[in-house]
């Protein structure tokens, strides 16, 4: 079989991901008030040469660093991301080995370290990557940008060794979120559409469509003067991403 073609994921009963495509972001802001569970993940591996060149694209539109495909080639989360897509589909058609040493070179050249059975939508977007760590049961929706040292990942294995075969450990990330420097998902949560998660943030439970989760910035303290929370604007911003 050709590795053109599209996969199927493994059975996940907990995570159910729906059959169709994922919606483009919407530009407008989300409310809070819809179920989590409206989360639309990546529903289905899209083509490979599709997916390279989408992957491509998305690097030279997002960072204002690289000006050209030529220069976008270069970056390593890029790496990292067309590793996967091919690792994935070895993994697929029970090719674990090679998958792994894959997913292992990957690492090594990349500091991405996405298993080979987690599943990544379409345009996913990784700025800088250093640090990042997707785990085997994670899915990630369409047009998702994580920023560095971002981890999808499980409670651990006191926890996961307990569950039922083909339960779900890492995340559902659904389409259009944004995924601050070092926010940890853990778990089988559900991010829902747009929703995002700031920088530092910690999350652990399900978090509905197109919420904002925002860890608590820094206090700055004058020296002679008693510590104030700062509250302007752009604090608040600061923690939605990397700058």
């Amino acid at each position: 079989m050709s590795l053109l073609s599209p996969t199927k994921p493994e059975p996940n009963p907990s995570s159910d991901p729906a059959s169709g495509p994922a919606p483009a972001p919407a530009t407008g802001s989300g409310t809070a008030a819809a179920a989590p569970a409206s989360a639309t993940p990546a529903s289905a591996v899209p083509r490979l040469l599709s997916a390279l060149r989408e992957d491509l694209d998305v690097v030279v539109t997002r960072d204002p660093s690289v000006r050209s495909k030529k220069e976008a080639v270069l970056h390593p989360a890029l790496t990292a991301l067309w590793a996967h897509r091919i690792a994935h589909r070895l993994h697929g058609r029970g090719l674990r080995i090679p998958a792994r040493l894959l997913a292992r070179w990957a690492r090594r050249v990349t500091a991405v370290e996405i298993h080979p059975g987690a599943v990544l939508g379409r345009r996913v977007f990784i700025d800088h990557g250093a640090g990042v760590v997707i785990g085997e049961t994670a899915v990630v929706g369409d047009d998702v940008t994580m920023y560095h040292q971002v981890t999808l990942g499980a409670v651990g294995w006191w926890s996961d060794n307990e569950r039922p075969e083909g339960d779900r450990r890492h995340p559902v990330v659904g389409s259009g979120v944004v995924l601050g420097a070092n926010a940890t998902v853990l778990g089988p949560v559900t991010v829902g559409d747009r929703a995002v998660i700031g920088a530092q943030a910690l999350v652990n439970k399900d978090v509905p469509r197109g919420a904002r989760v925002l860890a608590p910035t820094a206090v700055i303290k004058e020296p002679g003067r008693r510590p104030e929370l700062m509250e302007d604007v752009f604090t608040v911003i600061a923690s939605a991403g990397s700058w």
